[in-house]
């Protein structure tokens, strides 16, 4: 099945990854890919991080032990590879076999910002972190930081971990965040945020100052930019409704105009769509109950990770099965 409304097609692969007998995927929380476009499956499981290569077959498996709970994940150009905790509220750098090289912020340690999860939701923005959720490495080797679901706030990092500049606070309002759920930076500095219960992409320049908004996006959940400037979003959308959570402000029903599907969309970084893929039924192949994580290799195949047990998905769709990965190949 050949799927994209735009410039670009592709084709859902079913039964590509190739797990050891006895494995699944329950929560895929995020996925990239490194150099050699080994693929990396952040999912919260007895085996975190379970690596393929290209073709599907499985290669090693770590951190064990390591996580609270699996969240976002970044390749850096170097191959080292960056992990976000939102339980544990820190954000680990580690080699491509699991060895721990660096970790910023103090796990079990959030930082204050009124949050008090199960009763209320963030009151003002904090330093690092609180429920952090993603992490984009610059080709300087800088690093931009989402966090999270206790905070509303970007934090800027040397690549030796040393806090540089925060921005943003709880709100609707320019430059404000509520959930800011996943970060991107181009060649240019240009840093995109995930604002996801504001159902909208911010763009910053990288001192933090407000450049613009994209407005027609559906809950982004995750974003990846890739070699040729292309930025995949990984959209939410409403598909599961919302189990009621006092401490977090979920943007229970679509804006006007915005489409309800869970989606990908795939545009160029002036926002012009190329390809937007997924369809009424979430639970058919091909299409989305709720994308966590998304990354391309460099064929320009991407992969997409969905947490259908947190969210409530297997509950709600069953007796019917929930898909918590897929990989779509481009067409031609």
């Amino acid at each position: 099945m050949v799927i994209g409304a735009h410039k670009l097609e592709y084709e859902v692969l079913e039964g590509w990854e190739q797990l050891p007998e006895g494995w699944s995927f329950v929560e895929v929380a995020g996925v990239a890919v490194d150099s050699s476009d080994r693929v990396y499956v952040f999912n919260r499981g007895a085996h975190p991080i379970i690596v393929f290569d290209k073709e599907g077959k499985f290669l090693n498996a770590w951190g064990e032990g390591v996580f609270s709970s699996a969240h976002g994940i970044f390749i850096d150009q170097h191959d080292q590879v960056w992990c976000a905790d939102n339980l544990d509220h820190t954000v680990r750098k580690f080699t491509t076999d699991g060895e721990l090289l660096m970790t910023l912020g103090e796990a079990n340690k959030p930082a204050e910002t009124g949050f008090v999860f199960g009763e209320t939701p963030v009151q003002y923005s904090g330093g690092p972190f609180n429920m952090v959720t993603n992490v984009a490495v610059t080709e300087s080797g800088d690093l931009f930081i989402s966090d999270g679901y206790g905070n509303a706030r970007v934090h800027h990092f040397t690549g030796d971990g040393e806090l540089v500049s925060s921005w943003g606070g709880p709100g609707s309002g320019v430059g404000e965040f509520n959930l800011p759920h996943s970060i991107a930076v181009d060649r240019s500095g240009r840093v995109f945020v995930a604002d996801r219960e504001n159902s909208r992409i911010q763009i910053f320049s990288s001192a933090g100052e407000y450049l613009e908004s994209w407005d027609w996006v559906n809950r982004p959940d995750d974003l990846f930019i890739d070699e040729q400037e292309n930025l995949y979003i990984a959209e939410l959308g409403w598909t599961v409704p919302h189990v009621h959570r006092p401490h977090f402000q979920f943007m229970e029903h679509p804006p006007m105009g915005h489409a309800p599907i869970a989606r990908v969309t795939i545009c160029d970084l002036d926002g012009n769509i190329q390809a937007q893929i997924g369809g009424e039924n979430p639970v058919l192949p091909g299409n989305f109950i709720v994308p966590h994580g998304i990354w391309a290799d460099s064929r320009g195949d991407f992969y997409v990770g969905e947490v259908v047990k947190a969210s409530g998905a297997i509950d709600h769709f069953a007796p019917l099965t929930c898909h918590a990965f897929q990989k779509f190949v481009r067409a031609g």
